[in-house]
């Protein structure tokens, strides 16, 4: 009995806009839900599935493993093992994910408006915190290439670089840095309206909302020293 021809199989084709316009390409690679966060939890560098699915709370794990490959094929992020002792596989962006930094603060700048108030059901993470305070910081730490810097808030601890980072280099981190050059306190609150622009980190220390500590010279013109 002749042998039955299984049809061919067919490409899988992503979903599209088909159209001819930068804006419609870039929201082809990240304009499904839950893409942009992904990025911005890789901006801290790499991550196990496991702590980027604890990280995002409400996407499910199918969700997140489809976006993940997506971001793979679309070039955003790679996949690598870990060396032992770690042995683990960890996600992380590449040179054109990285690229969406400065996509990601234009957006928590603009819809930093929009947090008014915490409602109940608002999931919160302190490093979530660190684009609208990297907006407060451009400018620091120019003269060393920048720096490490701790923040402490009531909802945690997070670290973020000034400066303009090396290529692929974390911008921010969850939790405190093994070796930070600065550390300042102050509330999530204030975090926002320094990056709405409502006043400068300068005008902060001076009024008493930031607490400045270390003795390094990074720290000493946060204090403005």
């Amino acid at each position: 009995m002749p042998r039955q021809q299984q049809p061919a199989t067919r490409p899988v084709r992503r979903r599209s806009y088909d159209q001819f316009c930068a804006g419609a390409r870039a929201l082809d690679a990240v304009g499904d839900r839950w893409t942009l966060l992904i990025v911005r939890e890789l901006l801290a560098g790499p991550r196990r599935y496991t702590d980027l699915h604890a990280d995002l709370p409400g996407v499910s794990t199918d969700v997140l493993a489809s976006r993940l490959k997506d971001m793979e094929q679309g070039g955003l992020v790679t996949r690598r093992r870990l060396p032992p002792p770690a042995a683990a596989a960890v996600y992380e962006l590449t040179e054109r994910g990285h690229g969406l930094l400065p996509v990601l603060a234009a957006l928590a700048e603009w819809g930093a408006p929009a947090l008014v108030e915490r409602r109940p059901t608002d999931a919160v993470r302190a490093h979530w915190f660190a684009l609208p305070l990297l907006r407060a910081l451009d400018g620091f730490g120019a003269a060393a290439a920048g720096g490490v810097v701790d923040v402490h808030l009531d909802e945690g601890e997070f670290h973020v670089r000034t400066g303009e980072p090396a290529s692929g280099e974390p911008v921010y981190g969850d939790g405190p840095a093994t070796r930070a050059d600065a550390r300042i306190t102050l509330d999530a609150e204030l975090c926002l309206a320094l990056g709405r622009g409502e006043l400068t980190f300068a005008e902060a220390v001076k009024d008493g909302r930031i607490e400045v500590a270390g003795d390094g010279p990074l720290a000493a013109e946060l204090r403005g020293a």
